[in-house]
Protein backbone atom coordinates (compact mmCIF):
# COMPACT_ATOMS: atom_id res chain seq x y z
CA UNK A 1 0.00 0.00 0.00
CA UNK A 2 2.38 3.03 -1.23
CA UNK A 3 0.83 6.03 -2.49
CA UNK A 4 2.56 9.29 -2.89
CA UNK A 5 0.33 12.34 -3.18
CA UNK A 6 0.96 15.60 -4.82
CA UNK A 7 -1.23 18.30 -3.95
CA UNK A 8 -0.20 22.70 -3.87
CA UNK A 9 -0.32 23.31 -8.10
CA UNK A 10 -2.22 25.43 -9.56
CA UNK A 11 -1.85 29.06 -11.58
CA UNK A 12 0.94 31.61 -10.58
CA UNK A 13 2.10 34.73 -11.88
CA UNK A 14 5.24 34.77 -12.83
CA UNK A 15 7.63 35.68 -10.45
CA UNK A 16 5.30 34.20 -7.63
CA UNK A 17 5.83 31.73 -5.60
CA UNK A 18 3.84 28.15 -4.94
CA UNK A 19 4.38 25.44 -2.49
CA UNK A 20 3.73 21.75 -3.53
CA UNK A 21 3.34 19.34 -1.29
CA UNK A 22 3.77 15.52 -1.41
CA UNK A 23 2.37 12.89 1.32
CA UNK A 24 4.15 9.38 1.00
CA UNK A 25 2.48 6.35 2.74
CA UNK A 26 6.06 4.40 2.29
CA UNK A 27 8.38 2.71 4.71
CA UNK A 28 11.39 4.95 4.45
CA UNK A 29 13.95 2.65 5.46
CA UNK A 30 17.56 2.30 4.37
CA UNK A 31 19.14 5.11 1.80
CA UNK A 32 16.33 6.65 -0.13
CA UNK A 33 15.94 9.45 -2.40
CA UNK A 34 12.82 11.90 -2.51
CA UNK A 35 12.96 14.02 -5.18
CA UNK A 36 10.38 16.10 -7.74
CA UNK A 37 10.41 16.18 -11.13
CA UNK A 38 8.69 17.58 -14.07
CA UNK A 39 8.06 17.51 -17.38
CA UNK A 40 6.57 19.94 -19.58
CA UNK A 41 4.98 19.44 -23.12
CA UNK A 42 7.31 18.19 -25.43
CA UNK A 43 10.53 18.12 -22.84
CA UNK A 44 11.95 14.89 -21.10
CA UNK A 45 10.93 14.23 -17.64
CA UNK A 46 13.19 16.30 -15.47
CA UNK A 47 14.50 15.90 -12.13
CA UNK A 48 14.30 19.22 -10.18
CA UNK A 49 15.26 18.61 -6.74
CA UNK A 50 15.71 16.01 -4.82
CA UNK A 51 16.57 14.98 -1.04
CA UNK A 52 18.70 11.98 0.29
CA UNK A 53 17.80 10.31 3.27
CA UNK A 54 21.01 11.78 5.06
CA UNK A 55 19.44 15.28 4.35
CA UNK A 56 21.32 16.16 1.40
CA UNK A 57 19.76 17.94 -1.45
CA UNK A 58 20.66 18.38 -5.06
CA UNK A 59 18.64 20.93 -7.54
CA UNK A 60 18.43 21.33 -11.38
CA UNK A 61 20.55 24.39 -12.07
CA UNK A 62 17.76 26.07 -13.83
CA UNK A 63 15.78 26.35 -10.39
CA UNK A 64 18.80 26.83 -8.40
CA UNK A 65 18.86 29.55 -5.64
CA UNK A 66 14.72 29.45 -6.51
CA UNK A 67 13.73 26.15 -5.67
CA UNK A 68 13.95 24.88 -2.40
CA UNK A 69 13.07 20.76 -1.14
CA UNK A 70 12.45 19.79 2.29
CA UNK A 71 10.68 17.37 4.67
CA UNK A 72 8.97 16.68 7.25
CA UNK A 73 9.83 13.00 8.59
CA UNK A 74 7.07 13.10 11.19
CA UNK A 75 4.81 13.60 8.82
CA UNK A 76 5.87 11.65 6.11
CA UNK A 77 5.70 14.77 3.79
CA UNK A 78 7.99 16.67 1.41
CA UNK A 79 7.98 19.81 -0.03
CA UNK A 80 8.99 22.19 -2.79
CA UNK A 81 9.14 25.50 -2.15
CA UNK A 82 8.98 27.52 -5.43
CA UNK A 83 10.23 30.94 -5.21
CA UNK A 84 10.59 33.57 -8.24
CA UNK A 85 8.42 31.23 -10.72
CA UNK A 86 8.84 31.74 -14.82
CA UNK A 87 6.81 30.49 -17.59
CA UNK A 88 9.28 28.12 -18.22
CA UNK A 89 8.57 26.49 -14.96
CA UNK A 90 5.08 25.46 -15.93
CA UNK A 91 4.53 21.50 -16.02
CA UNK A 92 3.51 18.36 -14.23
CA UNK A 93 5.55 17.98 -11.45
CA UNK A 94 5.87 14.35 -9.78
CA UNK A 95 6.92 12.98 -6.66
CA UNK A 96 9.42 10.31 -6.63
CA UNK A 97 10.33 7.91 -3.86
CA UNK A 98 13.65 5.84 -5.10
CA UNK A 99 15.22 3.52 -3.42
CA UNK A 100 17.37 -0.08 -4.09
CA UNK A 101 14.31 -2.24 -4.14
CA UNK A 102 11.35 0.58 -4.86
CA UNK A 103 10.48 3.13 -7.35
CA UNK A 104 7.16 4.91 -7.05
CA UNK A 105 5.81 7.90 -8.66
CA UNK A 106 2.90 10.11 -8.12
CA UNK A 107 0.13 10.99 -10.05
CA UNK A 108 1.38 14.72 -10.52
CA UNK A 109 0.17 18.22 -10.12
CA UNK A 110 0.00 20.87 -12.88
CA UNK A 111 2.06 23.80 -12.23
CA UNK A 112 1.11 26.29 -14.72
CA UNK A 113 3.40 29.89 -14.42
CA UNK A 114 1.06 32.56 -16.76
CA UNK A 115 0.33 36.38 -16.69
Amino acid sequence: QVQLVESGGGLVQPGGSLRLSCAASISTFGIYTMGWYRQAPGKQRELVAAIISGGSTNYADSVKGRFTISRDNAKNVVYLQMNSLETEDTADYYCNFRRWDSDYWGKGTLVTVSS
